[in-house]
């Protein structure tokens, strides 16, 4: 045995501090630019009517805490097969830049895979409503949502990095791009509002790529809409929303309300 419990426990707070910060950073980013910063200003690109309380944001925050320790307790276990030879992290001595955008992009790819059939199977009645529920309290979805999951389905989102790395090495910076890019999708998923260009849905070059209406519609009708970075599996396996285009659309079409005689008031005395 080559390392010592009082390690791991370092390791474990290392690793959850370090994944708070960065759900702190990108939820907080989202909620306070978007949601108040622009809140006036993005109002008309708010994709359902109601607003989560601050009570369901409160919810969010202690389930995505959990959610983090979780994944603290499966990153003492990568760094574990680490150390037993079972998992490589690599170098650029050892491969290139070449391996290094190839082996990000397999992540990429094996997660939203990963993802699609594990959150369709987590829509299993028999597993939702013990489970995957969690998530659903949220019905229209904000930033601090990204994380807000039961810890059995926190475990299994977690799962998909030491699955990657049994079979395939990956650089440590690639680890580190890859964990930004995870945050950041996943809160702009949760976002609320529409910010994609048309052409995310238009072009036949973007439109493989999920927006925000796209998960936010799983949030509002839970049959649908199961991938998290493409649309790939839920065209191929026919679970998209056939309003998604539309909707997406609707929201885009929408005008910036006037201000009112008393907000413009407002803002002069301000």
């Amino acid at each position: 045995m080559d390392w010592t419990w009082e390690e791991l426990l370092y390791r474990f707070q290392t690793y959850f501090i370090i994944d708070l910060i960065r759900y702190v950073v990108a939820a907080s980013l989202g909620y306070l630019i978007i949601w108040k910063l622009c809140g006036k200003l993005l109002q008309h690109r708010y994709i359902q009517k109601k607003k989560p309380s601050l009570k369901q944001h409160w919810m969010e925050i202690r389930y995505s805490i959990s959610s983090i320790a979780i994944y603290g307790i499966v990153a003492v276990g990568i760094f574990l097969g680490i150390r037993s030879d079972l998992f490589h992290i690599v170098n650029f001595e050892e491969y290139g830049w070449g391996f290094f955008f190839l082996s990000l992009s397999l992540l990429i790819v094996w997660h939203d895979f990963y993802f699609y059939w594990t959150h369709k199977w987590m829509h299993h009645p028999k597993i939702y409503r013990h489970v995957h529920k969690v998530h659903h309290r949220s019905m229209s979805p904000s930033p601090w949502t990204a994380y807000s999951f039961h810890p059995i389905e926190a475990f299994v989102q977690a799962a998909f990095i030491p699955m990657f790395l049994f079979v395939m090495p990956i650089h440590g910076i690639g680890l580190l791009v890859f964990m930004i890019y995870q945050i950041s999708r996943n809160v702009i998923g949760h976002l609320g509002h529409e910010l994609f260009h048309n052409a995310f849905i238009t072009s036949k070059w973007l439109n493989w790529i999920t927006t925000t209406t796209h998960h936010d519609q799983h949030h509002h009708y839970f049959n649908h809409n199961y991938g998290l970075y493409f649309t790939w599996w839920d065209k191929w396996m026919r679970t998209e929303h056939p309003r998604y285009k539309e909707e997406f659309m609707e929201v885009k079409a929408r005008k910036k309300q006037p201000e009112t005689g008393n907000e413009k008031a407002v803002l002069a005395k301000s």
